[in-house]
């Protein structure tokens, strides 16, 4: 197994490896951009370019035949699309927290992964925006959930929770691209002065916003980033506490608990800072970014995922506790459902996946061996999903009437549009190392000694 290193230094408390200068580390970072496009790039772009396109292949029969090509029934009116909804809002929290929460708690070790968390989050936002408007079975009306003038004078309807996620994903997707365009400014001006093209200088140059580096400009930009860095960090609670009383809001045995917006936000930063590595892990092998993404990155990034692991645990276990406490015969048998129902295996692949392998992450020997933390993080995004879906799925397929008790199936339509985010995911994922410098050089600038920076 490989083990994580950089080039000098104590690799337990390094942030970046030393010996690099202002120019030297400009280089670095810009040259994963100006570089030739590597051959595993083009593979990997091309693998997810065909996904996006069977998504769109599949959105254009979900539109032709209806949502019945899904294999939501009655009872279960919600399928893959909620569960793919929610799991991808919680891949996107992982970029709010370590863009925003811990820019004001001065946390320097964010430096190198905030803003390729960022664009992790605006583009798992994209996927999820998707599903509620395609669940909606006519999308083209998707513009009635908005509070919009019209001819009838009627308001969309506040008490549901559609409406509720329209303000929350579009709220949370319009601060986001803010925080992160922001933050992309200098280092914009520094790709336009380095640009050979014309038409590299003038993409760069009108990202840039006229930027030259001056004392007004450094003021305005550190107050503007401040503020979006505080309006940013409620959105780390609230988008997912809404999203979670979808559920709440509802008397179906498993979704009516008080416990649900906690529970939600703290799996929402494990599913985020799992997908985090789940991706720093290769690139960072692929470009030779050891020195900037080093060992205390990697297992910083574990640590939180450890921490927010046992909270996610804590639920489970109160899920069970609530339900023997109450006495209420429903709530017993939804867990007893989940324990022994048709679905129990996919229960306890869930409880293996984010209760029991993540304690591996306690002993420093795993946390510090990428291959070990690439193999826990996969884990743990798989058994976010099962979660969802037991949630969602079990919690429905068997209600308050035995006569209508159903199972849910996928269709092969509920794998391509699932594998079609993941491509759409990856595509823009591609998009932007190529165009865009991953890594904040003005921000990896600030943390150089000072006698290396010269």
């Amino acid at each position: 197994m490989e083990e994580l290193r950089t080039t000098s230094g104590n690799r337990d408390t390094d942030i970046v490896a030393p010996g690099y200068s202002y120019k030297s580390l400009t280089e670095k970072i810009t040259a994963v951009v100006t570089m030739r496009t590597p051959k595993t790039w083009i593979f990997g772009f091309a693998v997810a370019f065909a996904l996006f396109m069977l998504m769109m292949y599949t959105i254009t029969i979900l539109l032709v035949r209806g949502v019945g090509i899904w294999g939501i029934n009655v009872p279960v009116g919600w399928g893959f699309d909620i569960v793919n909804f929610v799991w991808w809002i919680g891949i996107g929290h992982a970029g709010t927290l370590i863009s925003a929460v811990l820019l004001l708690l001065k946390q320097q070790w964010r430096t190198s992964i905030n803003r390729f968390a960022e664009a992790m989050t605006l583009f798992a936002v994209a996927c999820a925006g998707m599903y509620p408007v395609l669940h909606m079975g006519r999308p083209w009306f998707a513009y009635w959930l908005a509070p919009l003038p019209n001819t009838l004078g009627m308001d969309p309807q506040y008490m549901s929770p559609l409406v509720w996620d329209l303000f929350a994903v579009s709220t949370y997707a319009t601060v986001s691209l803010l925080f992160w365009f922001i933050g992309l400014i200098p280092d914009a001006a520094t790709m336009r002065d380095r640009s050979t093209s014309r038409a590299g200088r003038f993409i760069y140059g009108v990202i840039a916003l006229g930027w030259r580096g001056s004392a007004r400009h450094w003021y305005r930009y550190e107050t503007a980033y401040l503020l979006m860095a505080g309006l940013s960090t409620p959105l780390v609670v609230s988008v997912h506490t809404i999203v979670s009383l979808d559920f709440a809001a509802g008397i179906v045995p498993g979704w009516h608990t008080t416990i649900f917006p906690p529970y939600f936000v703290a799996g929402a930063l494990y599913s985020g800072f799992a997908m985090v590595l789940v991706l720093v892990i290769p690139i960072r092998k692929f470009y030779g970014l050891w020195d900037f993404i080093t060992s205390r990155h990697l297992q910083n990034m574990a640590k939180v995922m450890l921490a927010s692991g046992l909270v996610v645990s804590y639920g489970y276990l109160m899920e069970i506790f609530y339900a023997w406490y109450s006495g209420g015969e429903y709530e017993t048998f939804m867990v007893m459902n989940r324990i022994k129902g048709p679905y129990a295996p996919l229960y306890w692949a869930l409880i293996l996946s984010n209760v029991i392998i993540p304690q591996l992450l306690w002993f420093k020997k795993i946390r510090t061996s990428t291959m070990s933390l690439f193999f826990i993080a996969i884990v743990v995004n798989i058994g976010m999903w099962l979660e969802r879906f037991t949630i969602i799925v079990i919690s429905l397929h068997r209600d308050f009437l035995p006569s209508s008790w159903g199972m849910y199936t996928p269709t092969i339509w509920d794998w391509t549009m699932f594998a079609g985010t993941i491509g759409l995911f990856l595509s823009l994922l591609f998009l932007f190392i190529r165009v865009l410098p991953m890594i904040s050089i003005f921000e990896m600038r600030t943390i150089l000694p000072k006698e290396e920076s010269k």
